[in-house]
């Protein structure tokens, strides 16, 4: 008697949905500060500048969003977000998503998301350098099935993961920054590939390939200390940011690429010690005295669309 056929797995009849994830403009920023278009101006104008400048930028990008909305195929789904209401969204597994602004928009979001594809949106390529919003409006139409689809060409950049002993994590596509909260010195010992130093310094920032070409960037040519990252490397770099040698701290350990073995940083601040992600200096965690951090790289990462 021949086997039974297995049944074949079922069909998703939902279709993808286009999320598009943008923040305020300059110029709603103003009204959301001034109350009335005219208050703004005046503001504007009692330091020599125009209200209607803003006002075209504001226009201007409101065109290309909806120019973006309007690429999006008939039968998909949509929805729109706001920076500020990214903790609270629920992104799906078949979510093609869409920040449309500038470069930080795509950081803002890489730490939400699970493998869903990420197109970059640049609405003003005047404005914005487009290092990670490099897609032209007029790309959308095709690109957004084709990334559905999984067949868009994709750059699988590493994120970066700090792990507290408490349990809690931070996620970032650009760098984790280790230190004091305010100006004082950040003292803490550092673990890396069999050494350890007692380190008394202005903190230290832990970049993945991405975040090597900012802030890292500035710290590396300050200290004249090269650490290449390549952008899909399964690596993060660390860069200790002014450090102070005296009889209980030292500077060996200035720099260096983690891979396989994680980072370890343990808190020798009484207080003010913080770790945030990406600049967002708000949304940290305390880092006070014997607290312990593991940094590597994330587990997951950013699937870019390149185009």
């Amino acid at each position: 008697m021949p086997a039974p056929m297995s049944s074949p797995p079922p069909v998703s009849t939902i279709a993808p949905r286009a999320v598009f994830v943008t923040r305020e403009t300059d110029y709603e920023l103003l009204i959301a500060r001034h109350a009335t278009r005219d208050q703004a101006r005046f503001f504007l104008e009692t330091r020599g500048q125009r209200i209607e400048d803003v006002e075209a930028r504001h226009h201007r990008f409101h065109a290309a969003l909806a120019s973006a909305r309007g690429a999006v195929p008939g039968h998909w789904r949509q929805a729109l977000v706001k920076r500020a209401d990214l903790d609270r969204f629920l992104f799906a597994r078949d979510d093609v998503v869409v920040p449309v602004g500038q470069d930080g928009l795509v950081a803002n979001v890489a730490k939400y998301l699970d493998g869903q594809p990420v197109i970059g949106v640049n609405p003003a390529p005047d404005l914005h350098d487009g290092v990670l919003v490099r897609i032209a409006v007029d790309k959308l139409a095709r690109l957004l099935p084709a990334s559905a689809a999984r067949d868009a060409a994709i750059e699988r950049r590493t994120m970066v993961q700090a792990t507290l002993d408490g349990g809690e994590t931070l996620t970032a596509l650009n760098e984790i920054f280790v230190g004091h909260r305010s100006h004082q010195s950040a003292r803490y010992r550092i673990e890396a590939h069999g050494m350890t130093e007692d380190h008394s310094s202005s903190g230290l920032i832990v970049a993945s390939g991405t975040g090597a070409t900012g802030w890292a960037r500035s710290i590396a040519q300050a200290t004249h200390i090269d650490q290449p990252l390549g952008l899909e490397e399964r690596a993060v770099g660390y860069w200790v940011r002014e450090p102070f040698p005296s009889i209980v701290t030292a500077t060996q350990m200035r720099a260096g690429k983690v891979t396989d073995v994680p980072l370890l940083i343990t808190s020798r601040m009484n207080d003010g010690g913080v770790i945030f992600a990406d600049g967002i200096e708000q949304d940290f965690i305390a880092f006070d005295w014997g607290r312990r951090v593991h940094v590597s790289p994330a587990p997951r990462c950013l699937h870019l669309v390149i185009g």
